[in-house]
């Protein structure tokens, strides 16, 4: 088929079979039926993603340099609205697209607050019950209480 066909989302619609399956991605049209056994995620995923735009989607599983390459091999044409870049822009959009910096992912965490307890005390807190045991000892045994 000529990749410079435009469809409207109504025809694209109609293309949501395992027979006939079809989906959007970047405003290009893609007709997945053949790839359908091949996808790794299993032919669910595109079954139930058959006659919508799934950019979103696609982008946020975060696919490969191949898989991106792919879209070529499958697309039948474009959405209609959607500017047809040339030969150049397309190409270039490929690359682009796979060296993204992968988006920033938020994350959660505890923060531990240092302690506003001086570097000292932990020394303090550590050698003064030693110290303490270390004279008690030594009192025992001056007093000849200690038996060994």
């Amino acid at each position: 088929m000529d990749k410079e066909r435009v469809f409207t989302l109504s025809q694209i619609t109609q293309h949501k079979s395992k027979q006939d399956c079809w989906i959007i991605i970047n405003g290009r049209v893609l007709d997945v039926t053949k790839f359908l056994e091949e996808h790794p995620g299993g032919e669910e995923v595109l079954i139930e993603s058959a006659g919508k735009d799934v950019t979103k989607e696609f982008e946020d599983i975060g696919h490969s340099k191949a898989a991106k390459n792919l879209l070529l091999k499958y697309q039948v044409g474009y959405i209609q609205g959607y500017k047809i870049p040339d030969e150049s822009e397309l190409d270039l959009n490929l690359v682009t697209d796979s060296f993204k910096e992968p988006k920033a992912k938020e994350m959660k965490a505890f923060v531990i607050k240092e302690d506003s307890q001086p570097k000292y005390m932990i020394f303090v807190e550590y050698f003064v019950p030693f110290l303490i045991a270390a004279f008690f000892l030594y009192y025992r045994y001056l007093t000849g209480n200690l038996q060994l």
